[in-house]
């Protein structure tokens, strides 16, 4: 080991603390993907459905209100910043298992919604709980380990959260028309009692626990990070913001427009979730050996604009196109995730990594809510749904903020010690 860490008791990405924190992603994932997994059960429950009409017609809600509604559950996921940061503050583990434990409690609470904006709010405040899970999650993942192990370590914990909004959906499929929505949200009391039992196996990250000890977090305001990190936070913020511009809308959309507009069966979505499951782990261990191998920087702007080329060819109109465009945006979004989440976290010292995390998710928020809105206005004309147009729109543009992986240094091999020696 380096940059001071032989005094830190680090662990394998195989670890039971890591295992345990891939299980409360899972659990997040099963909770917050709830909403994108049954959109076109909600939209057909409280919308004006005119049967054998136009696509927009059968979907039951117009995309600008199908837009907007998810906009306002993206731009819900801003109260992950304060969240986030009190990991900082009170530690890793407390926050992990109390904002999933409450998040997973309003998923529950909005199987009652009476209506479309009842469901909206309610589930809203579910989401920036669930979000804060996901990202201390991550942090807690690369804090507990070493170089060689921390791209593994973020993987495993993406793959956790992948398989929580991968079974949600997988079940959705197969089964809505016994469970419907509120079934299915319902089953969210499954992680929810799971917690109580993941819990065991969380421990406190011990750099946090030194830096801590040393004073790196006397200051306990919202979103604290200090002025000789920020500029480096605002480079990092921008790519997350321009990532969520394509992803928001990409993965928002897909099930209301596999179901709604090009009429695929629950079996036939369902499948195309599984393969989805194994393309995605092809995709995470791909992105942990490009991230090892290559480096983060290079696997990170590659698999950006996989995304938008994979998002644009989703939309294009056909059903081949649909389920081929699918797999690869899968599979480019699971290359991005272990390099991207290792690359941020290495960037920044113990003392304000939380925080920097919740600066992610009000970033991430802001972008897929502009993708959202300018994606569900786009894709609306008349009566027709035409995604292609709105998927070159909002996601091709975008692209060009690839070129700030440059203002970055790149931190393949090394630990965060090395980069920041004097912040812990």
């Amino acid at each position: 080991m380096t940059g001071g860490t032989e005094s830190l008791r680090l662990r394998g990405w195989h670890d039971r603390a890591i295992v345990g924190l891939a299980l409360m992603a899972l659990c997040s994932g099963f909770g917050q993907f709830g909403a994108v997994a049954a959109l076109g059960d909600v939209a057909k429950s409280f919308g004006q459905v005119t049967s054998g009409g136009t696509p927009i017609q059968q979907a039951g809600l117009s995309g600008t209100e199908l837009g907007v509604g998810l906009a306002v559950l993206r731009l819900a996921s801003l109260g992950g910043l304060p969240l986030s940061g009190l990991a900082d503050r009170v530690g890793r583990r407390i926050t992990l298992i109390a904002s999933c434990a409450f998040g997973l409690t309003f998923t529950v609470a909005a199987a009652a919604s009476p209506g479309y904006w009842w469901f909206v709010v309610i589930f809203a405040f579910g989401r920036p709980l669930l979000s804060a899970t996901n990202a201390v999650a991550q942090v807690g993942a690369a804090e507990e380990t070493a170089a060689r192990d921390r791209a593994k370590a973020v993987a495993l914990v993406a793959a956790g959260y992948g398989v929580g909004s991968g079974l949600t959906a997988v079940i959705h499929g197969l089964a809505k028309s016994s469970l419907g929505f509120r079934g299915l949200f319902v089953l969210a009391v499954v992680p929810l009692a799971s917690v109580f039992f993941i819990r065991r196996w969380l421990v406190e990250p011990h750099r946090f626990t030194v830096a801590r000890a040393a004073g790196g977090h006397r200051v306990p305001v919202f979103g604290a990070v200090g002025p000789a990190f920020r500029r480096r936070l605002l480079v990092v913020t921008a790519l997350v913001f321009a990532v969520s511009v394509i992803t928001g809308p990409a993965n928002s959309f897909i099930f209301v427009y596999a179901q709604n507009v090009l009429g695929l069966s629950g079996a036939v979505t369902a499948a195309m979730v599984v393969v989805a499951g194994v393309v995605g782990l092809g995709g995470l261990l791909a992105g942990r050996w490009l991230a090892d191998h290559v480096g983060r920087r290079p696997t990170g702007a590659a698999s950006m604009v996989a995304m938008a080329v994979a998002g644009v060819f989703t939309y294009s109109g056909s059903r081949p196109a649909l389920l081929i465009g699918y797999e690869l945006g899968v599979l480019a979004a699971s290359t991005f995730a272990p390099a991207a989440g290792t690359f941020v976290n290495e960037l920044f010292p113990t003392s304000v990594r939380a925080s920097v995390a919740g600066w992610n998710i009000a970033a991430s928020v802001l972008g897929a809510v502009v993708g959202l809105v300018a994606f569900g206005a786009i894709a609306q004309v008349g009566t027709h749904f035409d995604g292609l147009r709105a998927a070159a729109t909002t996601f091709l543009p975008v692209l060009v903020a690839t070129v700030l992986f440059l203002r970055l240094p790149e931190t393949k091999g090394r630990e965060p010690e090395d980069l920041w020696p004097q912040a812990g």
